[in-house]
């Protein structure tokens, strides 16, 4: 189950052979820019059906956007969408009969606007233990979501060898605060969001057999 989903890139990189280079020219060239609504769902649908790996994954979306949603399903991105706020409201039957079969959670940068609810309906309907792999921006704290999965036996480990830029800042003040946030936090801007970006760190929750099982720097990209 991805949160926070949107219009389903994180299915798309992980069910398909593109690279987010190749996302970033097929959303940006004069075809894509010249097409209806109507006729960019039926060119993404050929776009993603011709580089779909053989091993993908079943990949459930939770976002409160509608319009996101209901793209990634059209396109044939997400095998199910819930343009569902569990911030705000209880999920809806057809979510939690969907999230009973939910292995892993991820979320990518969207950890801001979420509390321990979200984390709770999803891991109390779950059949089988779950891992969640956060991409948690570094101006944020993660640890009453943390606190949340060790109630339910599932051990957080946080990758410390790099970080993982998200996106540029929108202006100097939106810079500012960044900087004095991470710095705040006991973290080393420099290089990383002086350098214009908010930058995200990897935390990964799982059961304990699991983590010692498959330590989590051998899980990490060699950057």
């Amino acid at each position: 189950m991805d949160i926070c989903c949107s219009y389903g890139i994180n299915a798309a990189l992980l069910n398909h052979e593109v690279t987010l280079e190749d996302l970033y020219a097929h959303y940006t060239s004069p075809q894509a820019t010249a097409l209806t609504t109507a006729e960019l769902i039926e060119w993404d649908r050929s776009y993603y059906a011709a580089r779909r790996r053989h091993d993908a994954a079943r990949v459930i979306g939770l976002d409160p956007a509608t319009n996101a949603i209901s793209y990634a399903c059209e396109v044939g991105l997400l095998e199910r969408g819930f343009a569902e706020n569990l911030e705000a409201a209880p999920p809806s039957p057809s979510l939690l009969r969907a999230a009973r079969h939910t292995r892993l959670i991820t979320i990518t940068g969207g950890a801001i606007f979420l509390s321990p609810r979200t984390f709770q309906t999803i891991l109390t309907c779950a059949q089988d233990p779950v891992w969640v792999a956060a991409f948690v921006l570094r101006t944020t704290s993660y640890k009453s979501i943390a606190a949340c999965l060790a109630s339910n036996g599932l051990v957080t480990e946080k990758a410390t060898t790099h970080t993982f830029r998200q996106r540029r800042f929108t202006d100097a003040d939106e810079q500012r605060y960044a900087v004095q946030a991470v710095t705040a936090a006991g973290d080393d801007p420099y290089g990383k969001e002086t350098d214009g970006y908010f930058h995200t760190m990897l935390h990964l929750s799982r059961p304990s057999e699991d983590a010692t099982a498959f330590p989590l720097t051998d899980l990490m990209p060699r950057l």
